[in-house]
């Protein structure tokens, strides 16, 4: 259908990476529906489904990080991260690795997470009138833990045997019965990577920037993540915060969780691995929802790749596969076609193409205050009759509104 409107150019292109399930559904509606008749969409294409990944040997997944450091700014559908369960139902050669670590591994990037805040979707702590961006290193620590089931009794050590064949020692534990080990790691080079690229999305973003983790047990590993923030705050980024009037901190993880609590939102929370993991989705469901949480990753380099915060949505894929009606938000996943459309304008000086994003993102939002929303948005909306939408309805709602702001 045609909108009658000469299309926006793009003089770059975006690596365009594509999905699975019930998210692969949506990013085609989302292309046909709000993209492709308003912008001359110029991208890069990856099949990154999980059939497609497994017939390349999952080539395919490197290839797309490789774009993007090549192109700057990549935008990214929801992905399989295969188990045993998938394995037998997409016939895999292998239980390939997660897409995401695949791709944040390569581009040596930060994740950071925010929620799309609207009105009548009252966050659950009232005072939260602010999105809280969760800034999550995406390197090391339990998620590339080495474990041990100790059988019984016995010495555990840490040995260190460096280069040179020197060693360092450390006692873990005298078991006296079975128990458990686990070793984790970083290194100083991925602290460094996580500390600058929060450091410049804070001042991309013009926010305060916290940092938490729990030194004062940690006297090695934390305190490690600590002083390398500190260092690199005090000798490359003091002065642009100071004029731009935005502050760094650093405290314990749990003040920091009392503080956040306190607090009215507005600022990027910087945490570890883990802690970013489940910070990011406790304050997700806290403001309401995880289909409404955006997720990008930047890398020192400022290189960018943008995604929704949210999985495949595999119960409405099976829905939709016996052609079952089904009503998923897509709010997330436009909203990361907007941040890499926004980026790519940005990037480019290429102003209509930056206001074009910002129009679709306030249709999402207009959308949605005004009563037409798909169904878990209706369950935590305080709106007093909203009209139910299916997948496709809640999109062609967003166009016409998306029209009348054109």
């Amino acid at each position: 259908m045609s909108t009658g409107m000469e299309k926006i150019r793009m003089t770059t292109p975006l690596v365009e990476m594509d999905g699975d399930e019930m998210t692969r559904i949506l990013w085609q509606m989302i292309k046909d529906e709000l993209l492709l008749p308003y912008v001359d969409l110029k991208t890069e294409y990856y099949d990154l489904g999980l059939e497609n990944r497994n017939a390349t040997g999952d080539q395919v997944t490197v290839d797309s990080a490789s774009a993007t450091l090549k192109y700057g700014v990549a935008v990214k559908c929801a992905t399989i991260t295969p188990n045993g369960a998938r394995m037998k139902e997409y016939n895999l050669k292998e239980m390939w690795k997660s897409p995401n670590g695949t791709i944040r591994a390569i581009l040596d990037g930060t994740v950071f997470r925010a929620p799309i805040l609207v009105k009548g979707i009252v966050p659950y702590v009232k005072n939260w009138t602010k999105p809280i961006t969760i800034a999550r290193h995406a390197y090391g620590d339990v998620y590339k833990n080495t474990e041990i089931k100790v059988p019984g009794a016995g010495r555990a050590e840490l040995v260190f045997t460096g280069a040179d064949g020197k060693e360092i020692r450390e006692l873990i534990h005298d078991f006296d019965g079975a128990g458990i080990i686990q070793g984790i790691h970083n290194t100083e080079k991925s602290i460094s990577s996580f500390a600058r690229s929060c450091f410049a999305y804070a001042v991309d973003t013009r926010q305060d920037l916290w940092f938490s983790t729990k030194d004062t047990i940690s006297k090695k590993y934390d305190h490690t993540f600590k002083d390398i923030f500190q260092e690199i705050y005090d000798r490359e980024f003091k002065q642009k915060f100071a004029e731009l009037g935005i502050e760094y901190f650093y405290t314990l993880i749990d003040d920091a969780v009392a503080r956040v609590i306190r607090s009215e939102g507005g600022f990027i929370w910087a945490c570890k691995n883990y802690d970013g993991d489940v910070m990011s989705d406790m304050v997700a469901t806290a403001y309401g929802d995880l289909s409404m949480m955006t997720s990008v990753l930047v890398s020192p380099s400022g290189v960018y790749e943008y995604e929704a915060a949210h999985g495949t949505v595999q119960r409405h894929y099976y829905k939709h596969l016996k052609g079952e009606e089904t009503s998923t938000n897509s709010t997330a996943t436009i909203f990361a076609w907007t941040g890499a459309l926004k980026k790519r304008g940005e990037l480019d000086q290429n102003q209509e193409l930056q206001d074009f994003a910002d129009k679709l993102e306030q249709a999402c939002i207009k959308t949605v205050e005004e009563g037409k929303m798909t169904k878990s948005l209706s369950l935590i909306s305080t709106c007093e009759n909203p009209v139910i939408l299916n997948s496709l309805e809640f999109i062609r709602a967003i166009r016409a509104t998306l029209e009348g702001l054109l």
